[in-house]
């Protein structure tokens, strides 16, 4: 009985609603008089000192006080006081008496010079107006305000990203500003079918967010999608991206990201124009681009700016580092603990050499040393990056060293996690590498107790597990598995852009041509 209880209880916890917002708060309107209107804002702002309040009187032809309201930081001060305040007193005492029109609408057409100004009266428009940062404008007896568009907030300036460094490439990168964003990509897809949809998150945080598509490539049913996930998000604050991520991804328990992230225009721009979509998030500099196929996280956008020859080798090089950064602890592991026959007499004379002080089995070792090392990487990141740095290259080497001497690990154990770690770091992805991190440990653990056979029934669970998954629809290991030949010739190795006629087949079927045929350049024919 006592577990019925508990349980009833946590159904109800867990079924809990909010109660939903008073529709009579939704559809409160502006008061007939000024004053009500200030008692309620300042009733509804008290205890906000940022909130700037400014009263004054026009004339049309009588005396009218006007109320202008808005949040210092979140606007421009200057433009409000140029375009607002003094047009409107300099406008109505040199026009007294020759407007017809209502004050508001007369305002909103021949005074305030401001290029986004819109009537409303709902209240709770207004305040979220205010809260964004735009200037409400209210008259007295009149029965709609003037929202007037006049944000100016610091603001990062673009620059180079950090977390995708290129050798060759574009070097601006995302802001935490929406609109610059959205504009670093306009300036490179200079097409009206390029669709960037709004839609607002968070009852807290009211988060803008953008939803960019090219219409006629993008398929329709992935960008339904993408507006159905994002418009049935129930929550008080999206204060990044990955809060977003964690809300729309098809698979939330798979150690594999669904969505991929950067803060690269450029990135951005080439996944539109092969039909996938992209969903930008305010205050944030990192977009997410869905579908998104598992051997994308070997890919960089350098590859398609450099010669198809060395972009197919450094695919294929990370396409090595990807094994290595996930199995070469457990390979040795496996070996040196169930199969020293595979190995050849001297390595395996010189291995057994060099454990011969060591107190701990290999999986043992290779543990603490894995642990040390993302102890190593994590204290590298959160200090401040000149001691990060310092830290980082210091504390390897002296953990390295004085566990070697101390007879703690052996020399081949340490060369194999430094290998493992630089073959970590060379893969483009961040987020892509910390579910190898991760799937590391069980695997080391399957190798300690079943050898090979540990390994590879991991690998096979891996894989069934890649098989299974989705992004938006899109099969996540495709175009291998279901293959399509048409697409290989971006995967694994990379042809020509002039050999790179259509889009992916699964992703931009809509129109699937993206150039015209065979364009290979050539000599100019000898002249006779």
């Amino acid at each position: 009985m006592v577990f019925k209880g508990l349980k009833e209880k946590v159904k109800r916890f867990l079924h809990h609603e909010k109660p939903e917002k008073s529709s009579e708060e939704d559809n409160k309107v502006l008061y007939g008089a000024l004053d009500k209107n200030e008692d309620y804002f300042r009733d509804l702002f008290r205890r906000c000192s940022d909130v700037v309040f400014r009263s004054f009187q026009i004339y049309t032809p009588d005396r009218i006080r006007v109320l202008v309201l808005f949040i210092d930081g979140l606007t421009n001060q200057q433009v409000v006081s140029e375009n607002v305040v003094r047009a409107l007193m300099i406008h109505y005492l040199g026009e007294k008496g020759k407007s017809s029109d209502p004050p508001v609408l007369h305002a909103q057409n021949h005074v305030i010079s401001m290029t986004e100004v819109t009537r409303e009266k709902r209240m709770v428009k207004l305040v979220n107006a205010v809260l964004s940062g735009n200037t409400i404008l209210i008259v007295d007896g009149q029965s709609e305000a003037l929202i007037i568009s006049a944000k100016g907030w610091e603001s990062r300036s673009v620059g180079e990203p950090q977390a995708e460094p290129l050798v060759r490439g574009p070097r601006d990168g995302f802001t935490e500003n929406l609109r610059t964003n959205t504009a670093l990509i306009r300036r490179r897809i200079k097409s009206s079918r390029l669709k960037a949809e709004a839609f607002e998150v968070g009852s807290l945080t009211k988060t803008a967010i953008a939803v960019l598509y090219i219409e006629g490539i993008a398929n329709d049913k992935v960008v339904e999608e993408a507006r159905r996930r994002i418009q049935r998000i129930k929550t008080d604050s999206i204060l990044e991206s990955g809060y977003l991520e964690q809300f729309i991804e098809d698979s939330p328990w798979s150690f594999f990201p669904q969505v991929d992230v950067t803060e690269r225009p450029d990135k951005i721009s080439g996944n539109l124009l092969e039909g996938r979509v992209a969903i930008l998030v305010d205050n944030t500099p990192f977009a997410l681009i869905v579908p998104v196929l598992f051997l994308q996280f070997l890919q960089t956008p350098e590859d398609y700016y450099v010669r198809p020859y060395q972009a197919s080798f450094l695919r294929l090089l990370r396409f090595v580092t990807l094994n290595i950064a996930l199995l070469l602890p457990s390979f040795y592991i496996a070996i040196t603990t169930f199969h020293q026959e595979m190995l050849p007499t001297p390595l395996l004379i010189s291995i057994a050499q060099a454990r011969a002080g060591v107190p701990f089995p290999a999986f043992v070792e290779a543990l603490l040393m894995e642990l040390s090392f993302e102890i190593v990487r994590e204290a590298g990141l959160r200090l401040p990056r000149p001691m990060g740095q310092a830290v980082s290259i210091v504390g390897g080497l002296v953990i390295g060293q004085s566990a070697v001497t101390a007879g703690l690990v052996s020399q081949a154990m340490l060369i194999v996690v430094a290998l493992t770690a630089m073959a970590s770091f060379s893969l483009p992805t961040v987020h892509a590498t910390d579910a190898l991190r991760l799937l590391r440990f069980p695997i080391m653990v399957l190798a300690a107790t079943l050898g090979l056979f540990g390994v590879m029934a991991a690998l096979l669970v891996i894989l069934i597990h890649l098989c299974s998954l989705r992004s938006f629809g899109i099969p996540y290991l495709s175009p291998i598995a279901p293959v399509s030949f048409r697409d290989l010739k971006d995967v694994p190795i990379r042809v020509p852009w002039w050999a790179m006629f259509t889009r992916p087949r699964l992703i931009g079927y809509k129109e699937p041509q993206r150039q015209d045929f065979w364009q290979m350049p050539h000599p100019p024919k000898k002249r006779e």
